[in-house]
């Protein structure tokens, strides 16, 4: 399916108000994942609707689309959703050096679980266990490898409207490089605050070490939500060093039924 046919199904997808007992809580847009699961029975979809992001490195610049990469979430128990995530299309544009390059197509897919510990009806911390596996689609924007990893966030209720999250991330990633698989340790902290009763803001700091450079990035977004079962939110991000990707940005939606 091409992209924009996914989206105009995405969008007209029927929406339904139900009596969730939950807060709407998404991955989405920070990096820091939410410790919360969907109820039993209900589905969350959290579509980043258009992302771009721009890096220089060793005389490259490379710039990339994404269009509607969307987690797909489903409330299985009360403590465990099944989530799948898929990129219908990205497009990479290299150039420096006298040379240009584009690549575009579907990207890679993800399938994640999330088991909350502790923390979804009450309490002010919550934590969860999220592991995932990432399936090669062997298009010219995919890794054509296998991947997979670990994710342990957490969530900390300050005040009545001001929250903290941070998470722990462990994953086997491909290196095209290198052509061998490398291990990165992400972290990231959040803190969060409700502005209003439909509006809140984010800034974050996220770090990825591993094998390769430590890459150090800051983030700062905005979330609006008209009704309790719908948030719209934007987010821009920038690198604080060198390894890390220079600028991101994003505008996204997080809907459930």
């Amino acid at each position: 399916m091409r992209a924009t046919g996914f989206l105009t199904l995405l969008f007209s997808l029927p929406v339904h108000a139900v009596e969730f007992q939950r807060e709407l809580s998404a991955d989405r847009p920070d990096t820091t994942e939410s410790p919360y699961t969907v109820e039993p029975g209900g589905i969350q979809v959290e579509s980043n609707i258009l992302g771009f992001s721009r890096d220089r490195s060793d005389g490259m610049k490379t710039e990339t689309w994404a269009l509607a990469e969307t987690n797909v979430k489903f409330g299985m128990t009360e403590s465990i959703d099944l989530q799948w995530v898929f990129r219908p299309w990205i497009s990479e544009h290299e150039s420096g050096s006298g040379q240009t390059q584009r690549s575009e197509g579907f990207g890679d897919i993800d399938l994640r679980l999330k088991w909350n510990l502790w923390g979804n009806d009450g309490g002010n911390t919550a934590a969860a266990i999220m592991p995932y596996a990432t399936t090669p689609t062997r298009t010219s924007v995919s890794s054509d490898e296998w991947q997979g990893g670990i994710i342990f966030p957490v969530s900390i209720d300050l005040t009545e409207t001001l929250g903290l999250g941070f998470q722990g991330e462990a994953a086997r990633v491909w290196d095209d490089d290198n052509d061998e698989y490398e291990w990165d340790f992400l972290h990231s902290i959040v803190l969060g605050a409700a502005l209003s009763d439909k509006t809140g803001a984010f800034v974050e700091y996220v770090g990825v070490t591993g094998d390769g450079a430590y890459e150090a990035s800051g983030f700062v977004g905005f979330t609006w939500s008209p009704s309790p079962n719908i948030q719209w939110d934007i987010s821009g991000g920038i690198g604080f060093n060198d390894a890390a990707e220079d600028f991101s940005a994003a505008q996204g939606v997080t809907f459930r039924f």
